[in-house]
């Protein structure tokens, strides 16, 4: 579960990090980086809704559990 849980943070990153050379990377003629761009952060989003999506349903499904640090302390 642990592995699964960091390759998509993993996955989040390198998605970030992908859009951001986009943004940075030198334009040609007749090219739109801002698509790529665009294209990378809608990925970093939907990844990120995924995972949280998954943790979720990982938490209803029983296979990870709370840590018992209580709260408010």
């Amino acid at each position: 579960m642990k592995f699964i849980l960091v390759l998509a943070l993993v996955a989040v990153v390198v998605a970030l990090g992908s859009a951001g050379v986009f943004m940075l990377r030198r334009r040609r003629e007749g090219e739109a980086p801002d698509k790529h761009m665009a294209r990378a952060l809608a990925l970093r989003v939907g990844l990120s809704v995924a995972l949280f999506l998954f943790i979720l349903f990982s938490y209803w499904m029983g296979w990870i559990q709370p840590t018992g640090i209580p709260a408010g302390r």
